[in-house]
């Protein structure tokens, strides 16, 4: 009885430790399930398997100390890994692998002399176009060395037709691959693991199954990478202070700059820690995510448009915010193309090039303006037109090029561009199919959200100064967005420029009264307008 009472208390003793202990306790790391999916695939891990890869994760929990140290980088590098990922098209779940090579330290050297981040020897890393001398190592460059990861592992599994192969290509190259894996699983959706399966797949997901979900576990740092794209050439020195960090900072995060310079080649991206508060996630994270038979309503909040982050105390000042997370900058006033892309440092020809303007449009006062190339699909699947806009202004609106935009609608020019339109943002329209209408009761409201006060204070964060001018005093120009539909005169007397396309009919829709009320109140003896013609609507 006595062993027995001394056991069970010895029993208790051990659970309270299990239980109370901070660090490393059974209760504390992730198990491995018996089924995972990675990528396209459903892999099903037998008993085996599923034992050594647990082992594994528990060596990757057994040192708190260490392990807490790899989230927190994690989760600071993480935001970048997966955008360029995403943007290459290779699925987010391959970021463990960054871990797994280089535990995520920029300047980590294999014994085969493999460096940075993702691991790359020089002569691979050169053909993904990636620099590699004595001044600059982009194999150290978070970005850079991502997207090269990206474009190397895309290749890959356009051959290997299987993101298991492909992955297990980085390893053992395309030609190892193949020679291993044959055309077993090619195309192949579910995979059976076992004792016989790749050693360097099933650490990977050791690592996909340790670090998932640890994003708001065990996070000391504070604040988030900003990146800044910068062509030179210049110095992190001369950087420093324009970013508001010391250039020690810039260097122990930019170890790809050798000697602290960036050479004038190309862009570069520099990275450093912001202390405020990260960015809003996207829109398209939750374009998909409504319950079904709820109307699709993707665009009803695109007035939110541009997006504009960073340091937008100073957004008239280059490499100091982002507009739709591309390098931009505001006009502080109109001027001509040539001394405002003196003032921020870019060739008047790219700056043109970049933001589509034709030659001699002025730049306004108070517009955004990119300073790198925008994209060729915007974060929104779909944008409905509204009074005053054009190609140009949506285009810059949502950071998608020009010719982007015409040829994913196959619409030519303004003149093909009518209020209402439904216009796509990400997909290319189907060769003979119509742009689509939006119903004019569901118009209104998106009119309406457009001119609100707090909607447009959200969407441009400018200065008082800047909203009212945008309000009220709207100047038009063929390459800047023309004025919204309606400036506000007093709460129930509207005001309203017509453009291309529109009509009486339209015009009632949109504010909802009808066509003769509106023939009335403007004293019109027909139903023609004109374009540029100023309509006044009294709202019911």
């Amino acid at each position: 009885m006595k062993n027995l009472t001394n056991n069970l208390f010895k029993g208790v003793i051990f659970l309270s430790l299990l239980f109370l202990d901070p660090i490393g306790t059974l209760a504390q790391i992730p198990q491995v399930p018996r089924e995972m999916y990675f990528a396209d695939l459903t892999i099903r891990i037998n008993e085996q398997a599923r034992r050594e890869i647990q082992l594994d994760v528990d060596a990757l929990h057994r040192n708190q100390n260490y392990f807490k140290v790899k989230v927190d980088r994690a989760n600071l590098y993480m935001p970048l890994i997966e955008r360029e990922l995403r943007e290459i098209g290779v699925p987010e779940d391959i970021k463990y692998l960054v871990i797994q090579e280089s535990g995520l330290i920029a300047d980590a050297v294999s014994t085969s002399n493999a460096v940075g981040f993702w691991q790359f020897k020089q002569g691979t890393a050169e053909e993904v176009f990636l620099r590699v001398d004595n001044q600059v190592d982009e194999r150290k460059n978070i970005v850079s060395s991502t997207r090269g990861a990206a474009l190397y592992l895309r290749k890959h599994n356009s051959q290997l037709d299987n993101w298991m192969c492909a992955l297990v290509s980085y390893q053992m190259g395309l030609g190892g691959a193949k020679s291993y894996f044959g055309n077993q699983y090619s195309g192949k959706k579910v995979i059976d693991l076992d004792r016989n399966s790749h050693w360097y797949f099933k650490k990977f997901l050791a690592h996909k199954v340790a670090f998932e979900g640890q994003n708001k576990m065990l996070v000391s740092n504070s604040g988030y990478l900003e990146e800044v794209r910068i062509q030179g050439p210049t110095s992190l020195k001369a950087l420093a202070p324009r970013l508001g960090v010391s250039e020690n900072h810039l260097k122990e995060y930019n170890k790809w700059a050798s000697n602290g310079n960036i050479p004038g080649d190309k862009v570069y991206s520099v990275i450093y820690v912001n202390q405020g508060m990260p960015p809003t996630t996207p829109i398209t994270a939750q374009v998909n995510s409504r319950p079904s038979g709820v109307e699709n309503t993707s665009y009803s909040n695109n007035s939110s448009y541009p997006k504009i982050t960073g340091n937008q105390q100073n957004a008239t000042r280059p490499n100091q915010i982002k507009v739709n997370n591309i390098n931009g900058v505001m006009a502080a006033s109109t001027t001509t193309q040539s001394n405002f892309s003196q003032k921020i440092g870019i060739k008047e020809k790219k700056f043109r090039k970049i933001n589509d303007l034709e030659k001699g449009a002025r730049v306004e006062s108070g517009k955004y303006y990119y300073v790198e190339k925008k994209k060729s699909h915007a974060d929104v699947e779909k944008h409905v037109v509204l009074p005053g806009e054009t190609l140009w202004s949506i285009s810059q609106k949502y950071g998608i090029t020009l010719s982007s935009l015409k040829a994913k609608n196959r619409i030519r020019s303004d003149r093909d561009l009518k209020t209402g339109m439904v216009l796509n943002l990400q997909e290319h329209r189907k060769r003979g199919e119509s742009i689509p209408m939006v119903p004019g009761s569901e118009y209104r409201k998106i009119v309406e959200a457009s001119n609100s006060p707090a909607v447009q204070t959200t969407a441009s964060q400018n200065t008082q100064q800047e909203r009212e001018q945008v309000r009220y005093e709207p100047a038009p120009s063929s390459q800047s967005s023309p004025q919204p539909p309606a400036q506000k005169v007093n709460p129930s007397r509207l005001t309203h420029t017509v453009i291309q396309g529109e009509t009486l009919y339209r015009l009632s829709q949109t504010y909802g009264v009808s066509v003769d009320d509106i023939k009335k109140w403007n004293n019109l003896p027909d139903n023609n307008i004109k374009i540029g013609q100023i309509i006044t609507i009294f709202k019911p």
